[in-house]
């Protein structure tokens, strides 16, 4: 992770640089990783840089910074690390781009950081829309359908062109001179490895989530609402050491000690965890326990400020990206004040011995498949080849 203090990126090594990926979270990393692991297969004298994390390393960019670890969610958290950390990668990686001129700039999701820098390079008149040379494209949007919607006319006013992900986001912005494409979810690809798999023999699965402060919040909950339940078994699936040995501490403060710990990367990829059913944040971890079919449910705790202020911006009537694209109940939501162990472990003994909500998940699973799968000739790896070549 990133030293908070100071930071400092160091030169390209192989001089020149094609493409500089920026993708500051976990699940920005893994799935960037993907198509950049692709394109250097097509074209493997590309020199690709990249501020993320060890799934873009893998795949073959010269990572500058790892951030991935330094992810935080709600707009609490965001205030109190923006002088210690967000303001000097945000200056640190606009000296950077401004020394070395990249070709293309790839930014992935991240949006409070992306969407502004992108407008920085547009003003400073490095990037083509700024009247500069440097192209910049955005794989995986931005949730303006959520929240903040008017983010799309700077997103349109600083960006080439968009890559969305599914595929209902087209549409937000129709009302833009943006050229945007859906190149269809990177969990339907063709090699993609499901990290998750139904098997109503198998463990529970426990996801809290990949940001420490959600982490610190939600986790006791599902620890406790597991321990309440009628599952013998369960297995937490945690994205780096850090946020492991944070769960590690947490279970053993709570007592619990039948849970086993594995860690979720493509490194440590050694095929998928069978589970029986999930309880889980509201994060990406979510689309892939939906698109393998585990019954489960979704639990969501926040800082209350920062909740109270979401209320105010979010305009979705579901947090679970199953639920909203299905726009029916795949998963129920516990938020705030009802996500108790009460609640939770009932959830869970329904999931395990109920044929019903077994069978409604998997048939729900099937249609979330055909909703997300990859249009011919237009995949992440071709539109972003594509752009770069024109």
């Amino acid at each position: 992770m990133a030293n908070e203090t100071s930071l400092h990126f160091p030169a390209p090594s192989k001089g020149s640089v094609d493409l500089l990926v920026i993708a500051g979270e976990h699940s920005g990393d893994l799935n960037a990783a993907r198509v950049i692991s692709q394109l250097l297969q097509r074209s493997p004298s590309l020199n690709v840089a990249a501020i993320g994390g060890p799934a873009l390393k893998q795949a073959g960019a010269e990572l500058l910074c790892d951030v991935t670890g330094s992810s935080v969610i709600g707009y609490i958290e965001v205030l109190k690390r923006y002088q210690s950390f967000f303001k000097p990668l945000f200056n640190e990686t606009l000296k950077w781009i401004e020394t070395y001129k990249p070709k293309t700039v790839l930014f992935v999701d991240y949006g409070g950081f992306n969407i502004r820098m992108a407008n920085a390079l547009r003003k400073k008149g490095l990037s083509r829309k700024g009247w500069g040379k440097i192209k910049t494209l955005y794989y995986v949007s931005p949730q303006i359908w959520a929240s903040r919607a008017n983010r799309r006319f700077l997103i349109a006013q600083s960006i080439d062109s968009l890559g969305v992900i599914f595929p209902f986001e087209k549409a937000c912005y129709d009302d833009t001179d943006l050229s945007v494409t859906f190149v269809g979810h990177p969990f339907t690809a063709s090699d993609y490895r499901p990290p998750v798999s139904y098997d109503p023999k198998g463990p529970v699965l426990i996801l809290p989530g990949s940001r420490k402060p959600a982490v610190a919040r939600l986790f006791p909950v599902l620890l406790s609402a597991y321990k309440a339940s009628q599952a013998s078994s369960a297995v937490v699936l945690y994205p780096s050491e850090v946020i492991g040995e944070q769960m590690k501490e947490i279970a053993n403060n709570l007592g619990v000690s039948n849970v086993t710990f594995k860690p979720f990367s493509e490194k440590a990829y050694d095929g998928p965890q069978a589970a029986s059913a999930v309880l889980m944040s509201s994060g990406t971890i979510s689309v892939h326990c939906a698109l393998a079919g585990i019954p489960g449910a979704i639990a969501f705790k926040i800082d209350p400020l920062t909740y109270l202020l979401g209320k105010l911006l979010v305009r979705v009537k579901h947090i679970g990206l199953a639920n909203l694209l299905l726009k029916e109940t795949m998963y129920p939501e516990y938020i705030q004040a009802v996500a108790t162990k009460e609640a939770l472990a009932d959830e869970l003994n329904a999931c395990l011995t109920s044929d019903s909500r077994i069978n409604a998940t998997l048939s729900r699973a099937k249609m979330l498949r055909e909703a997300l799968a990859q249009p011919i000739g237009s995949s992440a790896v071709e539109w972003l080849s594509g752009h770069m070549n024109a």
